[in-house]
């Protein structure tokens, strides 16, 4: 039935042949990235023919991190394979250009001026002809221009700029100097050496995750990808894995194979919840909703109930739950203030920086100590003490932090907090203990632990209006309360509740949060983000190998970054740099206050 087809070996014509060697002929291999503003780095080798990049292919040389670790290869993307593409697309802007209307007059009053300076300034001191281009923005009317003619209307702009308002009108922008170093350092070179302005990239398009530097005070320090692999259990939230981290989602692979269990919060299925052994449906912007209630389940079961040794001392040791706050009376009721400050303790009146230091609840001499590591030890005169050991700040004994009032309170009071979602506000009960200060005040403090414990609404026999169970729907962060905002079922998430905090407990906190974009870019992003960051410290998993949070959203650090940035911002020139934020830059300087 097939005597129609015949076996060539020694087929005629191999014209053929010749054009796939031709395809793939190189005369060179040189090693390269992909500079597509992303974090991936990844290694590819670049083929080269007659000066063109004919094609690439990943490099498979990359050194073992670890032993244990699966190999980093393959790294690579859809993107990178197809880059040489887009070096050489009729698409790509390889030539300056300038909108025609502000070009037109530009030619015109050069034609006029000798010098450059006085032709812009005739230009921007003519209200008819300052309307004419701004009017022109947003409408296209793009034309090619040639460097010298465009450099020059730069130069000439800046320096009447500098001549009339001052070097530090001028302000300068340019995003993610990881992605190119050696251009980003030049104009920030140029820009502080005139006495212009740089300002900040990462914040502006909202790929720092302001929770970060609201935690823990720093810009955002996450996992070495490969770190997945160590997790026992990944909870993916906002986060498509395989399309915007693509080079390192075979490390969410691999840890599946060995062992690990994989949850992902999405609102559609999409790339990377085929990835999941369980997908969570929630409702988009809900994330934060979701996790309260976890947390409220974590309070209640492993630190209340039957407290979990490991979380006890992790959340004693590397979290402000034992600092003390103090409470403000609000009527009958009270209300929680700021941290109590050391400085207002006669023990430590004197202290250096008094007012950035702040106390706990020795359990042992049953009194407030102050532990080292506040702000105030950053910035003092005497080093050393800025750490996170558990000792007295002033003589060095050793702390013993009191986490909770439950049982040794000199009175339970009722403190008002905010439920947002409802619109109004409840009093829940609050174990307190009087303090008196240096000028003789007597002050009411809680521990952060027990405004927790109130906040999320574990009652532990307190009175107020606190859940009757995990049923009840009308007080905020229960289980059932939560199915309104992420219309998920609260049988789904007091399961998972329980599975991150048992894995936690047995794998010492290896549990972790795959966060991105898709959370990072709403407005309350913060709040949802503070909200997984909680369950994570109640069950021990910031600062362990496989847990914590693991934030992904473009690119914001290099690697030689001390010594670049002496070279980007003057530093061998300058005694200080002129730096500017620029979301809050913005929102000035175009009105948006006003709305």
């Amino acid at each position: 039935m097939i005597d129609w087809i015949k076996d060539e070996t020694n087929p005629k014509l191999r014209a053929w042949e010749e054009f796939y060697r031709n395809r793939w002929q190189h005369d060179k291999i040189v090693r390269s990235t992909h500079g597509v503003n992303c974090t991936g780095s990844c290694s590819w080798q670049i083929y080269v023919k007659n000066g063109i990049v004919t094609w690439e292919m990943q490099a498979l040389d990359y050194p073992s991190l670890e032993c244990g670790l699966p190999p980093y290869e393959p790294r690579g993307c859809q993107r990178g394979i197809s880059f040489s593409w887009y070096l050489y697309s009729p698409l790509r802007v390889k030539y300056p250009y300038a909108r025609g209307a502000l070009l037109d007059l530009w030619r015109r009053a050069r034609a006029e001026h000798e010098d450059p300076v006085a032709a812009w300034k005739s230009l921007v001191e003519n209200p008819e002809a300052r309307t004419r281009w701004q009017r022109a923005r947003g409408k296209g009317g793009f034309r090619r221009v040639d460097w010298d003619t465009v450099l020059e209307l730069i130069a000439a702009s800046t320096v009447h700029t500098i001549k009339t308002h001052g070097p530090d009108r001028i302000a300068g922008f340019s995003p993610i100097p990881a992605m190119s170093m050696i251009s980003y350092a030049a104009g920030a070179r140029m820009l502080q050496l005139m006495g212009g302005v740089s300002l900040s990239f990462y914040d502006w398009y909202c790929d720092l995750p302001p929770a970060s530097p609201e935690t823990w005070g720093e810009q955002t320090d996450v996992h070495e990808s490969a770190d997945w692999y160590n997790a026992k259990l990944l909870a993916v939230m906002g986060s498509n894995l395989n399309m915007t981290r693509t080079p390192d989602c075979h490390f969410a692979a691999e840890a599946r194979h060995n062992g690990s269990k994989m949850w992902v919060f999405s609102p559609d299925f999409s790339q990377v919840s085929k990835y999941a052994d369980e997908w969570v449906a929630l409702n988009a912007g809900q994330d934060g909703a979701w996790w309260m209630a976890v947390n409220h389940v974590l309070l209640k079961e492993f630190h209340h109930e039957r407290p979990v040794p490991y979380f006890q001392d992790y959340t004693k040791r590397y979290t402000d739950a034992p600092y003390l706050v103090e409470l403000h009376a609000d009527g009958s009721d009270y209300r929680a203030g700021q941290l109590l400050r050391a400085n207002r303790l006669k023990d430590y009146e004197s202290v250096e920086n008094g007012d950035w230091k702040f106390l706990m609840w020795d359990a042992n001499e049953l009194r407030p100590k102050m532990p080292m590591g506040g702000v105030g030890f950053r910035w003092g005169k005497e080093k050393g003490k800025w750490n996170l050991l558990l000792k007295d700040g002033v003589d060095g004994t050793e702390i013993a932090p009191a986490l909770t009032f439950l049982t040794s309170s000199d009175s339970v009071v009722q403190v008002k907090l905010d439920d947002f979602g409802e619109g109004r506000t409840v009093a829940r009960g609050v174990p307190a203990k009087r303090i008196e200060t240096a000028s003789g005040e007597t002050v009411l403090v809680a521990t952060v632990y027990d405004l927790l414990m109130a906040q999320y609404g574990v009652a532990r026999g307190l009175p107020g209006e606190y859940p009757k169970d995990y049923d009840d729907a009308d007080a905020p962060y229960t289980p059932a309360w939560t199915e309104k905002y992420t219309g998920m079922g609260r049988e789904v998430l007091i399961r998972f509740a329980r599975e991150w905090a048992r894995t936690a407990e047995l794998t010492r906190g290896k549990c972790l949060i795959i966060i991105g974009a898709g959370i990072n870019h709403w407005y309350h992003n913060n709040l949802m983000y503070r909200a997984g960051i909680h369950a994570l410290m109640f069950a021990g998993c910031v600062g362990v190998n496989g847990g914590g949070l693991a934030h992904y959203v473009g690119q914001e650090k290099l690697a030689p970054m001390e010594s670049w940035s002496s070279i980007a911002f003057a530093r061998d020139w300058l005694p200080a740099v002129r730096l500017q934020n620029a979301p809050s830059w913005h929102y000035v300087h175009t009105d948006q206050w006003r709305y």
